[in-house]
């Protein structure tokens, strides 16, 4: 088979070990959410971050915001739970990275190729703002295709922030009303 590219090259592996590692990592410490909360904006930043890292096993780090936006302010509080979680979301990036020869051969992957490769950092905004339990699959295409880093993580913190934004907002509104309730 000349001319057949691997799967997977030494490089690759790497890649993948270490995002699935970090995947593994966040399920361990996620249980130790309560600690984390009481850090206040930087206890939501590792929610966020660790509920973002894991690979297809989407952990509740929006509830925490919600909660929270009730005693913090919405905007920190969004800019903080964004970043941490576009920065989680680098393991999608990596795994697609690593894997970009096997990924390439599945149907869902060539959709998502499709519609990254048309709207590039745009399509992952708007991905990242939409609250989607199928975002990794958009972050394994970007890694895939080989988007630029700094552009998929400017992208997903932004949409990412935006979301949050709006959530704790949300949070906010809603325990103001249980209050009067």
């Amino acid at each position: 088979m000349v001319g057949k590219k691997p799967l997977f090259t030494a490089k690759d592996a790497l890649a993948l070990a270490g995002a699935a590692c970090i995947s593994l990592l966040a399920v361990f410490l996620f249980s130790r959410v309560g600690e984390l909360r009481g850090m206040g904006y930087a206890g939501v930043f590792f929610i966020s971050l660790l509920s973002s890292a894991t690979l297809f096993m989407p952990m509740p780090g929006f509830a925490v915001v919600f909660a929270m936006g009730a005693f913090l302010n919405p905007v920190l509080l969004g800019i903080a739970a964004g970043a941490g979680s576009g920065i989680g979301e680098m393991t999608g990036y990596l795994a697609g990275y690593a894997g970009h020869n096997a990924v390439q051969r599945t149907r869902i992957f060539r959709q998502h190729r499709e519609g990254i490769g048309k709207y590039g950092p745009l399509g992952i905004f708007a991905l990242a703002f939409v609250p989607n339990p199928a975002f990794d699959i958009a972050g394994v295409a970007a890694g895939a295709i080989r988007m630029p880093l700094w552009k998929f993580l400017a992208a997903a913190i932004a949409g990412k922030t935006a979301r949050y934004i709006l959530l704790a907002y949300a949070g906010g509104i809603a325990y103001g009303f249980w209050q009067w309730g």
